[in-house]
């Protein structure tokens, strides 16, 4: 059995909040849209790094975080990299803490291409140009690129591919170890690309552990792998041939290196999308026991195919279970272009129709995601009803 290789080895390693290097995110025009997915995540959530500014000019002068329909972060949104260092120099606080000079520009834009514009190509440029490491999960390399690549040498910055796969010849194919995983393993899942899998795939590992039941996160983009993914892979710039045993590696890693009692999957995709295969790699490589489905109610077309209608609720829970082999045990609702009272309607809907609970992850309480999971699993509660040793 080939080890698995650590997939980013030069990022930052998560730390203490005050310990984690700084950087800005580059999301022009995009910010809080679905191609802006990238920076709004690391907006939500950054273990491995601390966030201070956020660059687009369409939403200059808002707070991050209320941009993003969510509480005050202390992340001011600039129109320039002039106006993101000018802010942090100026006294910006992230969460009550002053911020130092930015570390790294992260590009936080994901379009369909995966290719920057000639606007994008300036901005990083001159992000390089003012000493900031690049982190970048773009499928055109900065590395490979000539003259970013030696503007980099001469600012003296480092440029992360966060996407570059490893050599060929240090790839994994499945080989069948991940039945040696013991221990309850759920993929999320959805309808779509761009709904919101990772996102819940996030809040659901934090619950999980607040509530005391050990959980790891596996991620699959470029995302989860900036935001401080310890296991995962960037799966959608894996060679075919070994998508499912990079992925089944990184599982197997997060058994061997944590024996959690959970390990959490990252969706990519959709397992009905007519362009994206990489669900199927998610279903082959973890082997779940169960799936919990992310769907967007009020989508009525695929993200970045607006010709072709979005699936039902229980047609893409219906292809999952008979694929996968495996249960269907909740859904969570991405709440783009609904209010709170229809969040709720639709929650009552999917569970009278499809037989399971539904919730929201970011608006509804997270206790609703551990007790999806606890009521699949009730030997998940055994250990918390021990009572504690007293010493």
């Amino acid at each position: 059995m080939r080890p698995f290789i650590t997939p980013v080895p030069d990022l930052p390693t998560p730390a203490r909040p005050a310990a984690r290097p700084t950087a800005v995110i580059y999301c022009e025009g995009n910010f809080t849209k679905i191609d802006g997915k990238t920076a709004n995540g690391l907006v939500r959530s950054s273990e491995r790094y601390r966030i201070v500014a956020v660059i687009d000019s369409t939403h200059a002068g808002h707070d991050a975080g209320v941009a993003l329909g969510g509480e005050h972060a202390g992340i001011p949104v600039v129109a320039t990299l002039t106006d993101a260092l000018a802010a942090v120099a100026d006294g910006a606080t992230v969460a009550s803490v002053p911020a130092p000079l930015p570390n790294a520009l992260i590009f936080g834009l994901a379009p369909l291409s995966g290719l920057m514009s000639a606007g994008d190509r300036e901005a990083v440029l001159e992000a390089v140009t003012a000493g900031l490491d690049i982190v970048s999960g773009l499928h055109e390399f900065l590395n490979d690129d000539l003259e970013i690549a030696t503007a980099a040498a001469i600012s003296d910055v480092v440029l992360h591919d966060v996407r570059r796969p490893h050599a060929t010849k240090d790839l994994r194919m499945f080989d069948g170890a991940i039945d040696t995983v013991d221990c309850v393993r759920i993929a999320v899942l959805g309808t779509d690309g761009a709904i919101g899998k990772r996102t819940t795939s996030t809040l659901l590992t934090k619950a999980l552990n607040d509530a005391g039941i050990h959980t790891v996160m596996v991620g699959t983009g470029q995302t989860g792998l900036m935001q401080g993914a310890k296991y995962g892979v960037a799966l959608d710039a894996i060679p075919a041939q070994f998508g499912v045993g990079e992925l089944e590696g990184a599982v197997v890693a997060a058994w061997e290196g944590e024996h959690p009692d959970v390990i959490v999957i990252e969706g990519q995709g959709a397992l009905s999308h007519p362009a994206y295969l990489s669900s199927t790699v998610v279903l082959r490589a973890s082997r779940p026991q169960a799936v919990i489905m992310q769907h967007a109610p009020a989508r009525t077309m695929l993200s970045d195919y607006p010709d072709v209608p979005m699936p039902l609720a229980a047609t893409e829970v219906a292809l999952i279970e008979a694929f996968g082999k495996t249960t269907v045990i909740g859904l969570t609702i991405n709440h783009e272009g609904m209010t709170p009272a229809e969040v709720d309607a639709a929650a009552i809907l999917y569970e009278a129709e499809l037989g399971i609970p539904a919730t929201d992850a970011l608006w509804r309480d997270p206790q609703e995601l551990v007790v999806m999971v606890t009521d699949a699993f009730p030997l998940l509660l055994a250990p918390l009803a021990q009572p504690t040793e007293i010493r």
